[in-house]
């Protein structure tokens, strides 16, 4: 965990779902789903990320969003706005926005599509650090954005006092123990990934953004909270255990499987904007037969 500077959160945080019906935010789901996971003992909430559907949302809809979330939470976790874009200007407009209404941290993703030089990144994370006043968060998914932030990047990056914290969702474990080598006392490091939450959280890691908390908030922040126990073998058996239910969330692009999940549950509808659309027949068996094999169906 970070040492020089304070952490937005510890454990595990839920990059939550934006429910839609009829097109549009459903809003009084959202806030059932907000209330069941902090009943759950959820250690924080990301709106407006990947899980979130951000690429789909309107500006107007974007900001909804994200004050929303801040005003049904009311300070009882801290809430953590995707504001990150392909366009640093956008960006910043969107992050000084989610300041002003009270987030208590920002998620920058990598700007996607542009494929930024590692100069290019430098100046985008600092010229949104240096405009806005919260701690930032940044979030590492190539797979997604086709840029990766190389360790040369993040040692850059680390010298800034309100640049934090990393979601680490490369999957290249190599490399995150590399980052937590050179950037672990200027960096909480988080797992972009459930399946790899307790390596990352043995290397130094300080927890999870999550897609299985929207499922499973006490079972996800109980893996976390054994990792700082030092009990990491109860914590790898936990995480195994669910193994298979992660896998399903994933077996198409996220968040196709796990809003199917959530209106599975009766949570929400399985309502997606394109291009996202209903799972195939076959994946959505595999997903269902998951849930019931842990007792959620």
């Amino acid at each position: 965990m970070s040492k020089l500077k304070p952490s937005i959160f510890t454990g595990a945080a839920t990059a939550i779902i934006t429910p839609f019906s009829e097109g549009k935010i459903d809003f009084a789901s959202f806030g059932n789903i907000i209330e069941d996971q902090i009943a759950g003992g959820i250690d924080a909430i990301v709106v407006a990320g990947t899980t979130g559907e951000a690429a789909t949302l309107t500006h107007e809809e974007h900001c909804e969003c994200i004050k929303f979330v801040v005003e049904k939470v009311e300070g009882r976790v801290p809430v953590i706005a995707g504001t990150g874009s392909n366009d640093t200007a956008y960006g910043i407009e969107l992050s000084k926005y989610a300041c002003d209404v009270g987030a208590d941290a920002l998620l920058l993703v990598t700007p996607y599509y542009n494929k930024a030089t590692p100069k290019g990144l430098i100046k985008n994370f600092l010229e949104t650090a240096d405009a806005t006043n919260k701690p930032i968060i940044l979030y590492n998914v190539p797979s997604r954005t086709g840029c990766n932030i190389s360790l040369p990047v993040y040692k850059e990056l680390a010298k800034h006092e309100r640049i934090v914290a990393v979601k680490e969702a490369s999957g290249n474990i190599s490399a995150i123990a590399e980052l937590c080598a050179a950037c672990g006392d200027s960096f909480d490091i988080y797992s972009g990934n459930d399946d790899q939450i307790v390596p990352i959280m043995s290397l130094g890691g300080a927890g999870v953004i999550s897609v299985l908390s929207n499922l499973l908030p006490k079972e996800t922040h109980d893996i976390t909270r054994l990792c700082f126990e030092g009990n990491y073998k109860d914590a790898a058996a936990l995480q195994l255990k669910y193994l298979d239910l992660i896998n399903a969330l994933f077996c198409e692009v996220n968040p196709v499987p796990v809003k199917t999940a959530m209106a599975e549950l009766g949570m929400c509808k399985v309502d997606m904007r394109l291009p996202l659309c209903e799972m195939e027949d076959a994946t959505k068996a595999r997903l269902v037969s998951a849930m019931k094999a842990h007792g959620l169906l």
